[in-house]
């Protein structure tokens, strides 16, 4: 009896084992997955908070001398000597070039001479009209003749004088145009004179941007021929007149430049700062693109996140400021981003321990 019902009492039991079975697993898997659902993901938060931020204007500007001319002769003349190198430093006053003035030199002897005689006739008569010997207008007449001769040994001085071209101020020299020997004339460009020791930077800004520039604020440049190279400087004038066709003021910034490194003409990206106010600021890398929406991910009081829609302003050196969609005392997730999604529970990631360095050996092993 128990041989023939065996069979038909395994059968019976087989499948119940088999569905225990696997709704053990079931149930196994359902509690693992759930206890991966809430581990929370380490992330990197910080607090917003109000902070000191000025915004930043960007323009292009044009780099100028303090001060800059293009020397010239005041007479055409034949160049006697010239006095300088290409690119040489001068002082005020240093003379440059001298031309030719043996002409002028007769004249101012013949002037001279004229003005000798003049005024000896001059004192002779002034002793006769004193004595009554003869009448008092001609004593006026020889003065005036004296004062005539006077006149002109000081125009042949004059002459004398443009024949020698000074540096009207300190300053760092062009290419040198003439030569000994050559002729020049009043057009005749001798070198260029700049005094690079300051520069100045014209730049415009738009006009809704007037209240808030002003002598004093600060300005810093780059240029193609220093890359990574920033020069700082101050806003020194602002125009007095708004350009009617582009709508934007001319804003002058002077550069300190001891090394000489910035030049007349030079392309400079200028960056003017305006002044400092309270933003909310935050690391770049916490604001997520999509298109043309931005978003941030706000920790909730229970430890999971939400996507929070931001309007971001001014960007600068990996911090950009917030204009709208989070207050101060918001938590935001800083670094992480990219592994979260709404509604999953974030926990702040502890710092990396650093590392144990090993002890230094004793001296004389190896």
């Amino acid at each position: 009896m128990l041989n023939r019902f065996a069979p038909r009492a395994l059968l019976v039991a087989l499948p119940l084992v088999l569905l225990t079975a696997c709704g053990g697993d079931k149930g196994a898997q359902a509690r693992a997955n759930g206890n991966a659902g809430e581990r929370p993901i380490p992330v990197t938060t910080q607090v917003v908070q109000p902070g000191a931020w000025n915004d930043t204007l960007q323009a292009l500007g044009t780099a100028k001398a303090r001060e800059s001319v293009t020397l010239t002769a005041k007479v055409s003349e034949i160049v006697q000597d010239v006095h300088f190198e290409s690119g040489q430093q001068v002082a005020a006053g240093q003379t440059l070039v001298t031309l030719k003035g043996d002409a002028a030199q007769a004249t101012l002897v013949q002037a001279e001479a004229t003005y000798a005689e003049a005024e000896r006739l001059y004192r002779r008569q002034k002793e006769l009209a004193d004595q009554q010997l003869i009448a008092r207008s001609q004593l006026d007449t020889q003065l005036a003749l004296r004062d005539a001769a006077a006149a002109r040994v000081r125009q042949a001085r004059a002459d004398i004088g443009d024949r020698s071209v000074r540096a009207p101020f300190a300053g760092v020299l062009g290419i040198r145009q003439v030569s000994p020997g050559s002729l020049i004339t009043a057009n005749s460009s001798i070198a260029t004179l700049d005094d690079i020791s300051r520069m100045y930077v014209d730049f415009q800004v738009p006009e809704a941007a007037l209240a808030s520039v002003a002598a004093g604020n600060a300005v810093t440049a780059g240029a193609t021929a220093y890359p990574g190279e920033t020069f700082e400087g101050t806003v020194e004038t602002v125009d007095a007149r708004i350009d009617t066709a582009t709508r934007a003021v001319t804003v002058r910034a002077v550069f300190p430049n001891p090394d000489r490194k910035l030049r007349p003409g030079m392309l400079l990206d200028v960056r003017l700062f305006r002044p400092e106010r309270q933003a909310l600021v935050i690391p770049e890398i916490a604001v997520v693109q999509v298109g043309r929406d931005s978003f941030v991910y706000r920790v909730k009081a229970d430890g999971s996140v939400e996507q929070a829609p931001v309007t971001a302003g001014v960007r600068r050196d990996g911090r950009v400021e917030i204009v709208k969609g989070v207050e101060a005392g918001d938590r935001l997730v800083i670094d992480g981003t990219g592994k979260l999604r709404p509604g999953v529970k974030v926990a702040d990631a502890a710092p990396a321990a650093p590392a144990k360095q090993d002890a230094p050996a004793a001296d004389g092993q190896g």
